[in-house]
């Protein structure tokens, strides 16, 4: 799989650098060792930060910036990185879904990045291209239903919509039958902080999902 960024994109976040990492693995329903880091993450946040503070943590800074760019209020969409550590400092369990989506989310939270988790063997064509949502662009979100990303960078592959930092797409997303990651991290204020989450994500995928043809590349 390769990834584009469209020109539109670019007018709007010039700064935007995005690194992937995309692996064979094998998904399982719950992961103990796995919960025992987010567990233990989740402590050192609320220990640190305040829901009203974790906004200004620039890696969340800076998509919210995006979405005001792109024509989107970050209040009302928040990027899924935003939403994760606002749960926890709400004194809320995270959502237990599966080891893949699991892992996603742990390394939104501690990253601050949106991340796009997806199952690569559903992707239509072999390319993905970021660009900006339309009005009346049909996207249905994982468990959200109908979405309006207008206003939101958005992911295309040949057929349409699979990814925003708000929502991932029904018909993209992983399941336990999951055999093929596509995870996507998103720099929208450029590299710094970029490769760390990605190596902490291909350790993670390595050492809870068996992960291995484990590759990192960037794009921009």
């Amino acid at each position: 799989m390769n990834i584009k960024v469209s020109e539109e994109f670019k007018h709007y976040c010039p700064a935007f650098k995005g690194i992937a990492v995309e692996a064979k693995v094998v998904n399982t329903p719950y992961c103990e060792g796995l919960w025992q880091e987010i567990d233990a993450y989740s402590e050192e946040l609320k220990a640190h930060y305040t829901v009203d503070d974790i906004k200004l943590l620039p890696s969340i800074a800076a998509t919210r910036e995006a979405y005001r760019r792109c024509g989107k209020d970050p209040s009302r969409y928040r990027p899924s990185g935003e939403a994760l550590c606002r749960r926890v400092l709400r004194g809320l369990k995270l959502y237990q879904i599966d080891t893949l989506v699991d892992i996603i989310n742990l390394v939104s939270m501690k990253s601050g990045y949106s991340i796009g988790g997806f199952d690569a063997d559903k992707f239509q064509g072999n390319v993905l291209i970021l660009g900006v949502g339309k009005a009346e662009e049909p996207y249905e979100g994982i468990g959200r239903g109908m979405l309006n990303i207008e206003g939101l960078p958005v992911y295309r592959d040949a057929i349409g919509g699979v990814g925003t930092p708000t929502s991932d797409h029904e018909r993209t997303k992983m399941t336990l039958e999951t055999t093929h990651i596509l995870a996507v991290i998103n720099g929208y204020s450029g590299e710094e902080g970029l490769q760390e989450a990605a190596d902490f994500t291909a350790t993670l995928l390595t050492k809870y999902a068996s992960g291995s043809e484990v590759r990192l590349f960037k794009f921009e």
